[in-house]
């Protein structure tokens, strides 16, 4: 059932409009003035405001200035004995829906009414609508042909409405950034701020400042006040990275934000109270490091609502080959080229693999055989598997740097394997040692 808040300060004029739209099957609140209505507008959820010009000592136009800067944006129809197009033009720029002049016709105010409902369930569906083909196509960016997958992205969609914090664990290079986004463009925040941090990355103190923010003369370097992620964040979604490394007393401030729903700034005196959604990562088994100290079982408890494993590529190499046809897309893109492909040995060999490094090894693997291979499509020696996966520990430092850069490094990686000698490196690298001279070359 629909509710109708009818304001006006003329008791017998409410009564009759309230008591003929309770025949129409509207639930009907009253209000003889305007904090009346405040406190109604706070208490319970009101589809159509009707409201008169004129209240005693204030006006329906106040009410309908506090709703908008409140960013309330309730339905509203404004009625008044002292019609004039000034006040109208007013009441519409406030958000007003309609203007009736008294004395109001039962009848058409109904109909009013019932237009402006229609209207706004129209509009909310298209937002509705708008949303989950967003949602959706956040979703198409995730391969997902094995089971496992599949189930994931299940999970996904039962969860759109439901505005819970999610833990996404899984191996390093396994897609929990990516998974994350698509979380969040199908939630019911995803029109609000959506804003990511690797915990790993920032150091205790800094980290502290990010994430709470703080206040001028806070510590050395503080020149002015700053707000942190969560404020950033408010009414939306704040992805915390590597959540597993973050330490014990950044986890007591975060333990408070998900209990009370505030935060206190380095520096400051008092609580701001904040509305965050915080989705977490982590490659770090949290249940482990619970057990052994490391991490408060609370706050494991706390993010822990919702548990989404991503299994590693190993586990799923049905969703290799998909994978690979979309890295393969982007070298093309890069390369302003179409012919750009594998051989059906190549794809036997990329799927056979157990990739250590997952989907991040899976992408550096083929951009770096595209960028070491003169020729549009890789063959199965051309595939630069065991070296690529040897170098692990460069994929961080490496994964934002342009192609050619990636593979200079990669070359030189080789080259001091083997002491410089150009023939034993070019046969590693599966090219002639004319190419190797060549790639040299182009960086002398």
């Amino acid at each position: 059932m629909q509710t109708i808040l009818i304001v006006d300060d003329e008791f017998p004029v409410r009564r009759t409009l309230g008591m003929f739209l309770s025949l129409e099957g509207f639930e009907v609140l009253e209000a003889g003035s305007v904090s009346q209505a405040r406190e109604m507008l706070v208490a319970k959820r009101v589809d159509v405001l009707i409201t008169d010009m004129r209240l005693g000592d204030d006006t329906g136009t106040s009410l309908l200035a506090q709703l908008h800067e409140q960013g309330n944006d309730v339905a509203s129809i404004v009625m008044t004995g002292y019609g004039s197009i000034e006040s109208a033009v007013e009441a519409m720029r406030l958000g007003a829906y309609d203007y009736l002049t008294k004395p109001v016709n039962p009848d058409e105010l109904v109909l009013r009414i019932r237009k402006l409902l229609d209207q706004r369930a129209l509009h909310e569906e298209v937002l509705r609508l708008r949303d989950q083909l967003a949602g959706k196509s956040q979703l198409g960016h995730i391969v997902a042909h094995s089971p496992a997958m599949q189930n994931i992205l299940e999970i996904v969609e039962r969860i759109r409405s439901r505005d819970i914090p999610v833990l996404i664990t899984g191996e390093t290079g396994t897609g929990k950034e990516v998974l994350a986004s698509a979380i969040y463009h199908t939630s019911s925040r995803a029109q609000k701020a959506y804003i990511t941090v690797n915990c790993a990355t920032l150091p205790e103190e800094l980290l502290d400042s990010e994430l709470f923010g703080h206040m001028k003369g806070a510590f050395t370097g503080a020149i002015s006040s700053s707000k942190g992620l969560f404020q950033q964040a408010n009414g939306g979604t704040l992805f915390l990275d590597e959540i597993g490394d973050i330490s014990p007393r950044l986890q007591a401030k975060l333990l408070r934000v998900l209990q009370e729903g505030e935060i206190r700034p380095v520096g400051g005196q008092k609580a701001v109270k904040v509305d965050v959604r915080v989705i977490a990562a982590t490659n770090r088994d949290l249940a482990a490091m619970v057990r052994s100290g490391e991490f408060r079982e609370d706050l494991f408890f706390r993010l822990n609502v919702l548990m989404v494993h991503i299994p590693p590529l190993r586990e799923r190499r049905e969703d290799v080959p998909a994978l690979v046809k979309h890295f393969v897309g982007r070298v093309a893109e890069a390369q302003q080229r179409h012919d750009v492909g594998l051989t059906r040995e190549a794809m036997q060999k990329l799927v056979a693999y157990d990739w250590p490094g997952n989907i991040r090894q899976l992408q550096n693997v083929i951009e770096c055989s595209f960028a070491l291979h003169s020729g549009p499509v890789l063959g199965a020696a051309e595939v630069l598997i065991t070296a690529i996966g040897a170098a692990r520990s460069h994929e961080e430092d490496e994964q934002l740097l342009p192609l050619a850069e990636i593979a200079m490094r990669h070359i030189q990686r080789v080259l001091a394997a083997h002491g410089g000698n150009q023939v034993a490196s070019a046969k590693v690298l599966g090219v002639s040692r004319s190419t190797l001279r060549r790639k040299l070359g182009e960086t002398g």
